[in-house]
């Protein structure tokens, strides 16, 4: 066996400031830092082999933070870049629809479509030409800490393991990388933000996090089927009243179309396949025309953070600060985080220039105006916890008192929400078994992997830990009916018969998509998602 971690000799590497992601609140930090003071040392550490590869988001985005980082960005704009030209909110039943008034959070005049991915692929360069120092291919295994317990940096993983944990003939051990100041940006479920949370009971005074599955795909469409500059969103079918969430239709230039369909993971009946939801959402009389003739581009998932203001942990500790998504910033109502998590990452780094420590961002951060959109729309997300009606209502009630109830409504996990098969009454779910309408691709969840273009050597170890898998044959099989097959939209997770003839978890590490909901929605909380050998995982080009 390999020697524990303190006891490999490694390369130190100093800055005056790390930071973990290079997402949309990393990439600001960074350029806002170097902005403040060229002279500071930044690093930014990326798990993705390239910038932006692993980046997904829907993506409308509002400019504010953009405008004031590159005030000239429109002269030299990212790929996709598309203006925001008109809004439509759809109810959907399961053969038509009845459009709504769009929500006055989703006005989306004067914002843009873009691709996440090539926004921060994009600006990687623009940070880098203010001297900050991106390395693609390198994750943070875990936070380092110092004689007093601040955090001191990060190590990196060891590269050249294989399955088992043995050094192979490229063995080379990870790096720790040292600063005054980390900048923990690793976005939603982030590993070592977990940790961190964790060691510092940063959540001690927050609600439990609440997550969503935003599942995504890029269409190459016919002529005449896309009309850009137009977004949709949708609620209702075929989701039932209980279960949150919706789908969204982006319609780019060039005969694209981003389409999508977010499920949050606070849903009760664990036989629910949120990927064959999206499959069939798809198929819907409205939707489906518009994507009849055309093929995919690119697909992927990743888990959103949905909690808000009652769920944001304390952002700051000794030597470090949590930012972005990473913190939970994302606003629901709106459908937008990535001008929260830029905001949220200009105050940062206006902080350390500042302060040059980690007192009092929280408070700084919930005092801007990242704090007061949160705390606006607090209510808003949970008042679907009692189903889609009263959530509807009670989303009209808060906007139009604009956030101003003498209440705030209470977030719990998801993973509490999951419930027994033997609580279940009713037939499943129309997703529980297996999906009928294939006119559309892809045809099955292996083949939507393959249009991730995810990638690991399948001889390294397993990134996703299953702490204990005998709870999954023993108990889980019976209790819950295995929702890992179900909630995992790569077909990572597999229950199969040994050579014995008896049931065991196969875990197809290699198709992980990097979305974390198996982390999320374990109804034991025994799967550790942990980042594996450095640049592996999804290219979502174009998404």
């Amino acid at each position: 066996m390999l020697p524990m971690s303190e006891d490999i000799e490694r390369d130190v590497m100093a800055y005056d400031v790390l930071i973990v992601g290079a997402g949309p609140a990393g990439l600001a930090a960074a350029m806002r830092i170097k902005q403040n003071a060229p002279e500071t040392e930044v690093c930014v550490l990326e798990k993705a082999a390239e910038v932006g590869g692993h980046s997904l988001a829907g993506a409308v985005i509002e400019t504010g933070p953009l405008d004031e980082l590159v005030p000239d960005w429109r002269d030299d704009p990212p790929a996709i870049c598309v203006d925001a030209a008109e809004d439509e909110f759809w109810l959907l039943h399961e053969h038509g629809g009845s459009r709504l008034p769009t929500p006055p959070q989703q006005n989306n005049h004067g914002n843009v479509i873009v691709s996440l991915a090539n926004m921060m692929a994009w600006l990687a360069p623009k940070a880098e030409a203010l001297g900050v120092e991106i390395y693609p291919g390198f994750a943070a295994a875990e936070a380092l800490f110092d004689d007093e317990g601040a955090v001191k940096g990060v190590r990196t993983p060891d590269m050249g393991l294989d399955r088992a944990g043995q050094p192979k003939d490229s063995y080379t051990p990870g790096i720790e990388i040292h600063a005054p100041i980390t900048l923990f940006a690793e976005g939603c479920r982030g590993h070592c933000t977990k940790q961190l949370i964790e060691r510092f009971e940063l959540d001690a005074h927050a609600d439990p996090q609440t997550y969503g599955i935003g599942l995504k795909e890029l269409w190459k469409v016919p002529e005449g089927q896309c009309q850009p500059g137009l977004i949709q969103h949708t609620i209702g079918w075929p989701l039932d009243d209980d279960t949150y969430g919706g789908g969204f239709l982006y319609h780019l230039d060039n005969n694209q179309i981003a389409i999508g369909f977010v499920v949050g993971l606070d849903y009760a009946d664990p036989r629910l396949r949120p990927f064959e939801v999206f499959q069939q959402f798809k198929h819907h009389p409205r939707i489906k025309p518009m994507l009849e003739g055309g093929e995919i581009v690119s697909a992927g998932a990743r888990a959103l953070v949905e909690g808000g203001w009652q769920s944001l942990p304390r952002v700051e500790m000794p030597g470090a600060l949590l930012i972005g998504d990473a913190a939970g910033t994302l606003n629901v109502p709106k459908i937008k985080g990535i001008h929260t998590a830029m905001q949220a990452g200009i105050i940062a780094a206006d902080h350390v220039a500042t302060h040059q420590a980690a007192d009092g961002f929280d408070a700084a951060l919930r005092a801007s105006n990242v704090g007061a959109e949160l705390k606006k729309v607090r209510n808003i997300r949970p008042g679907f916890n009692k189903g889609k009606w009263l959530g509807l209502a009670n989303a009209v009630w808060e906007t139009a008192t604009r956030g101003a109830s003498p209440w705030t409504l209470h977030n719990h996990a998801d993973w509490r929400a999951t419930r027994r098969l033997d609580e279940l009454n009713g037939p499943p779910p129309e997703q529980a078994e297996d999906y009928v309408k294939r006119d559309l691709p892809p045809r099955d969840r292996l083949a939507s992997v393959y249009y991730a273009q995810t990638e690991h050597d399948e001889d390294q170890p397993v990134h996703l830990q299953v702490l204990d898998t005998n709870i999954c044959i023993e108990r889980c099989t019976h209790e819950y009916g295995n929702p890992c097959t179900r909630f995992c939209p790569a077909s990572v997770y597999e229950v199969v018969e040994n050579a014995n003839g008896e049931a065991e978890l196969k875990i197809n590490a290699a198709n992980c998509v990097h979305c974390k909901t198996c982390d999320i929605k374990d109804p034991y909380q025994i799967i550790n998602w942990v980042a594996p050998e450095g640049g592996s995982g999804p290219n979502y080009y174009n998404l």
